[in-house]
């Protein structure tokens, strides 16, 4: 014999109980049934609703009661002949008025007993099983009906009564010898006391209903039939990349439904374990699934981790206090005052030092808790022994569960390092003897990000999600895009590292996409996006909160800059190509620094100088392994080098300008890289990150531009200034060309002085055949003293420059 049970999304309307009956009639050619049935879905919170509002003499309890008969009556309706439907749909509002008088009862008395409330709430059930039995009866004669009232007897806590199982065993066991039906159909979640007054095994009883008549019986297996194939490594509506666990320990299998595990009711597993009857569990509507077993094996897997779980809605209360240490019975009187209560401790932890008492409760029992204890504490606490209790709510317990946990070290250090590196705050640490579970209280706001970072740690092959906010689509945003969508299969193959872009921005639209946006319409999406707006953009990343977020900002805006705060202490780590941030004040380079080192957020910018070079990397692997450099000289701008490189007799200075803007080597504001700014605050963040403090005001800039240039105040101007003063330009390139020469704009560091300007350079000179809009560097050390380190390659252009923005992320993505 074998025990069914269909849950309320298995049993929500008449198709899927179409389904349901379909796998009933399959499974009873094979052998007997006892089936369970859960209410329709919805259908105990609207009974729950309607005597709430009942008792509160809201009238409205009245259109609750007609939205549950004609949810009942369609259903019925649509799954029993109309010839055969006259006497059921009469025995249904017969239900419903008996229904309406409980209801009449508590709006005229204005209250609403736990006795009553338990029996309002088992209609659900006794409807739903009624219609289900005789809707099986129109294709499998050989069915019954029992109200499993009959036979399951318990005390009288109403809402959630104990089962007195040698009573209900013995009249389960009687009921099924005599009944000779292939099907069994009984309705979940309600009992009753002896005397036959209604009672409840608590919200999703079902289950546990399904279990005492499995127990009872000592059937082969016990089926639970439900919307998932089976019990999952986590809650797959949070964790996308969740997977079915194929076979779970009993004790497994109650650690995880106990925090949270929505598929099983935790008690369920207590009737069958002693008997070990085996629970499988499966779903509805893909019956060929494999689904869940869960039995006395332990089967060893890959990790010694079986599931991740967790329970929102926690509150933390601490009492602490010298007056506890050493005091025999503090313990005791904490946890009698919560269960005189009837409060539930979820979660347990004490200092060995007796000094605090930490506990877990549900956040709706948190104002009675803290009541209770300050007043059952209140002569301690006005002799300052002990502190007032400290309350802390909205907050929630992630707890790691497997079997095989207690054979395998560092599974904690592991848990606690995700989390940190995630800026996860752990709260509080509980972990039992039988280190079956380890368990840890956080923010309500991170459980997303905390799920999704362990199970990628624990279950995903080590694969790292990294998600991407950018901001910046122009020319070099356009390519970083395309080569992320052109790179990420292979990522994720070779590297292990799954590329999301989240979100885009421009200065006119933004668009977010939480699943990661399709990366070959993304340009339509930004059209069609939102209005675009920094402040709220930040929030918008703040709220998602996602585990490994990186913000790519491939902009040369400072208003933009200045968000990197920001995004740092919310663990966000930042990528950038925009040089304002890091050549900005020093006190405020630094505070960057810190900052993503105080939040664990990676802070990168290697193409702030040399776009695609490796060399602020070079100078931090040289500074961190203990070199000090003495002297730097550098051609840092690819732009004003393919300028100079490209000036000469045929070619106009300003024309050349133009090309190198169309080329995209220069800023949108060509001037920037024309005055020598832009070179400056590539050589202040090189000095900077040698280990000099530095302003951008030390630096010395010798502009080859005519004050006219530089007092422009756009582009038009800017070139036709350009055009006016030709002739100082061809002044310069004749002296250059007298001298043998070439005119390279040249920024030098030495002697704790640094100055940036046009130079002609001689033959002999490394600078001299650089050609194109190369860089180059040259590093005197310590160690390299006769022969500098020599660094040299495309240092403009917007591919190169996305290529060193994309290896900052998949920088951050290998830590």
């Amino acid at each position: 014999m074998r025990v069914l049970k269909f849950g309320g999304t298995s049993v929500a309307n008449a198709d899927n109980i179409k389904l349901t009956l379909a796998i009933i009639s399959q499974k009873a050619e094979k052998e007997p049934l006892a089936v369970v049935v859960s209410a329709l879905s919805k259908v105990t919170d609207l009974l729950q609703l309607a005597a709430s509002k009942a008792a509160q003499n809201d009238e409205s309890f009245r259109d609750i009661v007609l939205e549950i008969e004609k949810k009942h009556l369609d259903t019925l309706k649509q799954l029993i002949p109309v010839s055969e439907q006259s006497a059921l749909l009469s025995h249904i509002k017969r239900i419903i008025n008996h229904l309406e008088t409980l209801l009449d009862g508590c709006y005229l008395l204005g209250e609403l007993s736990p006795r009553t409330s338990d029996t309002i709430l088992s209609f659900g059930e006794l409807l739903s099983s009624f219609i289900i039995a005789e809707a099986l009866k129109q294709n499998l004669k050989s069915t019954s009906y029992k109200d499993s009232r009959e036979l399951i007897k318990t005390n009288a806590t109403y809402g959630k009564a104990s089962v007195n199982f040698e009573l209900s065993n013995a009249l389960i066991q009687n009921y099924f010898k005599n009944n000779d039906t292939r099907v069994v159909l009984l309705p979940g979640f309600i009992a009753a006391t002896e005397d036959g007054i209604t009672t409840t095994l608590g919200r999703g009883g079902s289950d546990y209903t399904a279990a005492i008549f499995a127990g009872a019986l000592a059937v082969d297996e016990l089926e639970i039939w439900t919307d998932v194939n089976g019990m999952y490594t986590a809650n797959p509506k949070i964790v996308k990349e969740a997977q079915p666990i194929a076979t779970i320990s009993y004790q497994e299998a109650m650690e995880l439904s106990h925090f949270g595990a929505k598929v099983l009711y935790p008690p369920t597993i207590q009737p069958v374990l002693k008997k070990n009857i085996p629970i499988w569990i499966k779903n509805t509507f893909e019956p060929q699934a494999e689904g869940t077993l869960i039995s006395n094996t332990v089967v060893a897997t890959g990790t010694p981790v079986k599931g991740i779980s967790h329970i929102d809605n926690i509150t933390l209360i601490t009492l602490e206090g010298s007056g506890m240490i050493g005091v025999a019975g503090s313990s005791k009187r904490l946890f009698e005052v919560l269960s005189n209560e009837k409060i539930n401790v979820i979660f347990i932890t004490q200092a060995s030092s007796e000094h605090s008492i930490c506990i877990g409760i549900q956040n709706s029992d948190a104002e009675t808790a803290e009541i209770a204890i300050n007043k059952a504490f209140e002569i301690e606490i006005a002799q300052h022994k002990v502190e007032p209790c400290i309350v802390e709510k909205n907050l929630c317990i992630i707890a790691l569960v497997g079997e095989n946990m207690k054979n395998h070290q560092g599974l904690s250090g592991r848990m606690f390092s995700t989390l940190g590196k995630n800026n996860v705050n752990i709260r509080a640490i509980a972990q039992g003897a039988s280190e079956r579970n380890i368990s840890v209280v956080i923010n309500e706001r991170d459980v997303k990000k905390a799920l999704n970072t362990l199970h990628e740690n624990f279950f995903e092959e080590n694969t790292k999600q990294l998600n991407l906010f950018v901001m910046g689509v122009g020319n070099v945003g356009e390519k970083f895009i395309e080569q992320i969508h052109q790179q990420k299969k292979f990522l994720k193959e070779n590297l292990k590292i799954n590329l999301r872009i989240i979100a885009v921005s421009n200065s006119r639209n933004m668009h977010f996409d939480e699943e990661g946006m399709s990366l070959k319409d993304w340009p339509s999406l930004i059209v069609n996006g939102e209005v675009s707006n920094p402040k709220a953009f930040v929030n918008r990343v703040k709220e998602l909160n996602l585990r490994n977020s990186i913000f790519v900002d491939i902009t040369a805006n400072e208003s933009v800059s200045k968000l990197y705060e920001q995004f740092l202490r919310q663990n966000v780590a930042v990528v950038t190509c925009n040089k304002i941030a890091c050549s900005s004040a020093y006190a405020n380079y630094q505070h960057l620094k810190k900052l993503s080192r105080k939040y664990n957020a990676p802070f990168l910018f290697e193409t702030n100088v040399g776009a695609g070079l490796p060399i602020i990397d070079t100078v931090k692997n040289l500074i961190a392994s203990g070199d000090k450099v003495h002297k730097i000289q550098a051609v840092l701008s690819g732009s004003l080098n393919f300028i100079f490189n490209n000036f000469n007799e045929n070619n106009p200075f300003d024309e050349v300008v133009k090309e190198a803007g169309i080329q995209g080597f220069t800023e949108p504001d060509p001037k920037i890289d024309l005055s020598g700014i832009d070179v400056a605050r590539k050589i202040l963040i090189l000095i900077r990150e040698s280990g000099y403090q530095m302003e951008i005001e030390d630096i010395e800039n010798l502009s080859f531009l005519p004050d006219e240039c530089m007092k422009t105040n756009n582009n038009d101007d800017f070139f036709k200034s350009l055009l006016k003063n030709a002739s100082h330009f061809e002044q310069l390139l004749k002296e250059a060309n007298e001298k043998e020469s070439r005119l390279k704009f040249v920024a030098q560091f030495e002697n704790g002085k640094a100055n940036v300007g046009l130079q002609c350079i001689a033959k002999d000179h490394p600078f001299y055949n650089l050609e194109g809009k190369d860089n180059i560097v040259l590093f005197y050390t310590d160690r390299y003293v006769d022969q500098p380190l020599l660094i040299k390659g495309a240092g403009a252009g917007a591919a190169v420059t996305a290529s060193g923005i994309f290896a900052d992320v998949i920088r951050i993505g290998n830590v």
